[in-house]
């Protein structure tokens, strides 16, 4: 990440993507205005990058290193680095202890910390690059990236709705970089396994699916537990005045959203606002999103697998206060769930963070219902069908949903030019769900979507996702 860079003349490019940015300031303020383009690459005209064979290690950089991206990327790839077969070579975030704590986890010297992601990605010894940063930057980075011959992990949601996932969409399929989304649950063999059921028809026709992630295991409200404090900066120096490693970039990491006021809140705790996060539905969501399509067998070749309507609700239930300015200390709702109709069939995803009873994963049929928890999957007949369904119990051999797995399967994927488990086309359409999603809480909408056309009723398009 980082300010532009200084330059004497000014692309046909880095005017789109500065006017991108002008315009998402007009959207923060206008709420129904609409969208702003999508940012284009400023840098990097389509770069090949390095061909990698089986036995080549692979060179990993990192853009953002703060809770996910150092303690599950930088760590866990460092454990790993042997195994794998990397190395990691650079880092790069907008907070200077951030920066300096991962580079010195993994040995770096200062040279390999960049505060500017376009800098370290001009470095062609780099082959790939994991994006932790927060959910407003995902798509120029990943965009960016890939033009610059990287492949890229890109830390769940994909992005921020629907123009930027189809972006990132047309940017894999020119680039042909392997690109994999951090929902790891994909790397779990239990969801392959309740696929082989549903496409024996053990459940006949496939009716709905439903599966939900709650938390509520805190008093303090989520994303609330970063610091002593939480709602002061960890560190007390730290913010845009601040000089060397407390030092923060707060005016890029706004990209043009939000209050121009430095707000620590908003740098640390960035998911509880829609300018910079998506909430429960960009959050937590995803992990049960990407993997449930793989369940039920959602096909996504071609215009197949598209939701064809998408609704969501939701409340902020528990309006945790900040002591300090006495108001509200989140926008985004702290319960919510979202609803698809497919052709066919449907799905509702619920999450929450003030409760942690969650519905039970299940898919339903017209003849049973697979009920699947834990490391076994139970198969129930309806009474009209229980002379043809046999009840049972299935084995699903589950591994837990580790990060390493994941981050294996890109790698390897790398290697061998295969698509990884949470590859761009399901990932599209799990963000179709999540982009509609966020916007049809938001603004009070249910949004009928043609993929076709990449268009929808009404246009998301006049609904600004920050």
């Amino acid at each position: 990440m980082g300010s532009n860079p200084d330059k004497q003349t000014t692309s046909r490019r880095e005017f789109l993507r500065n006017a991108a940015v002008a315009g998402a300031a007009v959207a923060a303020a206008t709420p129904a205005s609409a969208a702003p383009a999508v940012a284009k690459s400023t840098v990097f005209s389509l770069a090949p990058g390095r061909v990698i064979g089986a036995n080549d290690r692979i060179n990993i950089a990192h853009v953002g290193v703060g809770v996910q991206g150092y303690g599950a990327h930088v760590r866990l790839l460092k454990q790993k680095a042997s195994e794998n077969n990397t190395q990691q070579v650079a880092v790069c975030d907008l907070y200077g202890r951030r920066l300096r704590q991962a580079g010195t986890e993994i040995g770096l010297s200062e040279s390999s910390w960049y505060k500017d992601y376009r800098k370290m990605l001009e470095n062609k010894d780099i082959d790939a690059v994991v994006i932790a940063t927060s959910d407003n930057w995902h798509a120029p980075i990943s965009i960016d990236s890939m033009e610059a011959g990287k492949h890229v992990y890109c830390e769940k949601p994909m992005c921020k709705g629907v123009e930027e996932a189809y972006a990132i969409h047309d940017v894999v399929k020119k680039t042909k970089k392997i690109f994999q989304v951090g929902s790891q649950g994909t790397s779990d063999p239990m969801y392959y396994k309740i696929r082989e059921i549903v496409k024996a028809g053990k459940i006949g026709k496939m009716v709905m699916g439903q599966a939900s992630y709650n938390r509520g295991d805190n008093r303090i409200g989520e994303w609330n537990s970063y610091g002593d404090n939480p709602y002061k900066a960890p560190h007390n120096a730290a913010g845009p005045q601040a000089s060397g490693d407390d030092h923060i970039d707060w005016e890029t990491f706004r990209r043009g959203h939000g209050p121009k006021e430095w707000d620590a809140d908003r740098f640390f705790r960035w998911r509880k606002y829609w300018a910079y996060g998506n909430g429960l539905v960009g959050d937590l969501m995803p992990h049960k999103l990407h993997p449930i399509f793989i369940a039920m067998g959602i096909s996504t070749v071609g215009q197949e697998g598209f939701p064809k309507r998408v609704s969501s609700g939701g409340v902020l239930a528990v309006q945790t206060v900040n002591p300090d300015t006495k108001k509200p200390d989140r926008e985004v709702p702290d319960f919510t769930y979202t609803t698809a109709d497919f052709d066919g069939f449907s799905m509702i995803i619920m999450s929450s963070t003030v409760n942690e009873q969650g519905m039970r994963n299940m898919i339903r049929g017209n003849k049973g219902t697979i009920l699947f928890a834990g490391d076994s999957a139970q198969i129930i007949p309806e009474r009209a069908f229980s002379d043809e369904v046999e009840a049972e119990t299935v084995p699903l051999n589950g591994n837990g949903e580790p990060i390493p797995v994941h981050q294996k399967n890109w790698l390897d994927c790398i290697r061998s030019g295969k698509e990884p488990n949470a590859n761009i086309d399901l990932a599209l359409r799990v963000q179709t769900v999540i982009g509609l999603g966020e916007l049809a809480y938001r603004y009070n909408q249910t949004f009928a979507f043609d993929p076709a056309t990449r268009a929808s009723v009404p246009d998301y398009k006049k609904f600004s996702p920050y």
